[in-house]
């Protein structure tokens, strides 16, 4: 399977809370929702179709709790209920020991070979949706990332790289702008960045 990121991002690269004020307040973040003024049907149908295309889900541990906590008894977007509900998830956790939410794998090892072994599975995309703390240890395995970039800074928050992030070229791969003046770009990692000299 292929390792698909998704992510709502703002022009300074923070993907935290984007979904509402209480979605991740940690290091004492205040601007959770961030991405709402931005949303559009375009937006809403691209994400589904993306969803739609997942063998399965890994997930991080909050991300995970905030999904598991809606979407087994969502009673609108019944399709995206479906999709989550029905197939495998896989969380990162070292803490959660009896997951109530249906297909739920709990990974609390070796992380790195845990997502070789998932990519190494039939299927076609191991989506992985949000989860900001997680991605720092999967950039390495990422063969797309799906974008929204949405017109605002935050100059604080978790983001999509952080600085430990080890470095690397991009391929633009499909782009489009949404009616809000939000951007959905489609990045393939490329491996080491190119550098040159700037000549007259």
């Amino acid at each position: 399977m292929k390792l698909i990121v998704n992510a709502f991002v703002t022009l300074d690269g923070v993907m935290q809370a984007p979904g509402g004020p209480d979605e991740d307040r940690d290091g004492g973040f205040r601007y959770g929702g961030w991405s709402f003024p931005y949303f559009d049907s375009a937006m809403g149908e691209t994400v589904g179709r993306s969803l739609a295309k997942a063998s399965a889900f890994l997930l991080g541990r909050r991300t995970y709790d905030i999904f598991a906590a809606y979407w087994p008894t969502a009673k609108q977007d019944l399709e995206v209920a479906e999709i989550l509900n029905s197939r495998p998830k896989y969380v990162a956790s070292r803490t959660l020991a009896k997951p109530a939410w249906q297909h739920t794998t709990v990974l609390d090892g070796d992380l790195a070979a845990a997502v070789a072994r998932l990519k190494g599975q039939p299927g076609d995309e191991l989506n992985v949706q949000g989860s900001a703390t997680l991605l720092q240890a999967l950039h390495p395995f990422v063969d797309e990332y799906r974008l929204w970039i949405c017109p605002v800074h935050l100059g604080t928050g978790k983001r999509l790289f952080e600085t430990r992030a080890a470095a690397s070229g991009l391929e633009l791969r499909e782009t489009k702008t949404n009616s809000k003046g939000a951007i959905y770009a489609v990045y393939r990692p490329t491996g080491a960045p190119k550098t040159g000299l700037m000549g007259a």
